[in-house]
């Protein structure tokens, strides 16, 4: 089946083809590195994950961009609180960033490139919007002429005089309200950052003193938000790309103006593909650093361990609506748990002794391949990853009634399910299927067994609370006691 994907820019479902049959070029618009990561991020971050993965896995060759903007009022806001500086707040919460995507197994970015890297590019392109007459200086600052690109709007669908002023008007400088900033003239005005402080912020005016500024053509200034993108696409890939990737509430003004000024500059089409994913709501209202609303992804790591969340964040398309709440992440616990014991147990029975060469189950082998087609016509069915983790779960039932249901096991169709988990499951959606989560899992489980003796020990005296008490420790670190006829088992 060929991928299709739903394209803002056309409003239509579209089958995929990049520019280059052999190659893909990805950009995902990244983190204004002045908050913790929440999990509206990490929706993002995770969708956009599998998304490369499986663009690598039907054979392209993945050139993936994500960009860190380290450079924005909202970060001097900070100052005095998580730094002593704008560029010492954003380090902050870059390295946030990063440890943040690691623990939730996202899959390297091939860079991730920052603004306060690229300003003699972006300082470039504004020059070539200049010099082609789509942009203006007036008093030190550049705007984009949105009246001379004939064609914006064309993203949000929208008309330019339906569009009302994108920012504010200084001493009447825009030629049209809707004009943006590509350039802006000095540094950063305290009431610019008001808004955005918290008490534990140092004094406004102190922290604008620390805020960056660089020369220009224009005089000394800073880089306007839209512009970065444009230009660190442009550095990383190219002029024009394969899919731009970023989140709903991104469509108009960024990446509308990105699509301007970029299309302006080099008169190519800056990206044929344009994906928006849905954002994550909480009570009814975007998750969202500014409402406070949010639950951190290191915190949400640590209370649910990266299965559970990538489980979580998955259960939903990127173009579907996606709430959080204590109900669905428990409906997130539970289908992880389900697809775990479904590979678990498919692993240790395609291990026992009783797992025989001969023996055939034509029904777990069917569900092995209805599962893989089912998972890969979702896939690419727009990264439908609802529907291609239901392919996984439906091949966990098929398992549970394979091992229940006999004495003697199906060895090459159980080897078949275990792959299936692995490559479906683990490569493409993320999942740590056959992992052991890093330490001495060996050693673990000798300390779960001498403590499982002791248990053992305290109840043959008597000890039955105590036992329980051993019992229910066990359990808060993770590891499931399960009492039998042949004594006790567990699972980590």
């Amino acid at each position: 089946m060929t991928l299709r994907v739903t394209n803002t820019l056309t409003g239509e479902k579209e089958a995929f083809e990049p520019r280059d049959p052999d190659s893909v070029l990805l950009y995902y618009c990244g983190l204004t590195t002045s908050d913790p990561p929440h999990l509206g991020h990490a929706r993002g971050w995770v969708h956009v994950d599998v998304m490369a993965r499986w663009l690598d896995y039907l054979g392209y060759d993945v050139h993936h961009v994500e960009n860190f903007t380290d450079v924005n009022e909202k970060i001097v806001a900070r100052v005095g609180e998580d730094g002593d500086s704008e560029a010492d707040v954003a380090r902050h919460y870059v390295r946030q960033v990063i440890d943040d995507m690691r623990s939730l197994n996202l899959g390297r970015a091939e860079v991730y490139p920052r603004v306060s890297e690229h300003v003699p590019e972006i300082i470039d392109l504004v020059e070539r919007l200049v010099e082609s007459g789509h942009a203006y200086e007036a008093n030190g600052s550049v705007y984009f002429d949105v009246t001379s690109f004939e064609d914006y709007g064309k993203l949000s669908n929208q008309s330019v005089e339906d569009i009302e002023s994108q920012g504010a008007d200084t001493e009447g400088e825009k030629r049209h309200p809707a004009d943006f900033a590509l350039w802006k003239a000095g540094g950063v005005d305290p009431e610019d950052i008001a808004e955005h402080q918290h008490p534990e912020a140092a004094p406004a005016e102190e922290a604008c003193q620390t805020a960056q500024t660089w020369d220009s053509p224009w005089g000394e200034g800073r880089p306007g938000w839209h512009i970065e993108c444009s230009a660190m696409s442009m550095t990383h890939l190219d002029e024009s790309i394969d899919i731009h990737v970023g989140g709903q509430d991104l469509v108009f003004p960024h990446h509308e103006n990105e699509v301007a000024q970029s299309e302006a500059a080099t008169g190519e089409q800056f990206a044929k593909y344009w994906l928006h994913v849905r954002l994550l709501e909480t009570e009814e209202e975007k998750m969202s650093s500014s409402l406070g609303n949010y639950f951190s992804v290191s915190d949400a790591v640590e209370e649910f361990g990266p299965d559970v969340l990538r489980t979580f964040l998955l259960s939903t398309a990127y173009t579907s609506r996606a709430t959080y709440s204590d109900e669905t992440v428990s409906e997130a616990e539970e289908r992880w748990d389900r697809l775990s014991r479904g590979y678990e147990r498919a692993a240790e029975a395609c291990d026992d002794v009783d797992a025989h060469a001969k023996v055939t189950d034509e029904t777990l082998r069917d569900a092995v391949d209805d599962a893989r087609s089912t998972f890969e016509a979702a896939m690419n069915d727009d990264f439908n990853t609802r529907e291609a983790m239901t392919a996984l779960l439906n091949l966990t039932a098929a398992v549970n009634t394979h091992v229940d249901g006999r004495d003697e096991y199906d060895y090459r169709g159980l080897r078949r399910a275990v792959e299936t988990f692995e490559e479906l499951g683990g490569d493409i959606l993320g999942l740590s299927f056959g992992e052991d989560g890093g330490g001495d899992v060996s050693l673990a489980g000798d300390v779960v067994d001498l403590v499982l003796t002791v248990r053992e020990q305290e109840r043959d005296a008597g000890n039955y609370e105590r036992a329980d008490e051993l019992r229910d420790e066990l359990e808060a670190l993770g590891v499931e006691v399960q009492d039998t006829d042949d004594g006790p088992t567990y699972r980590i």
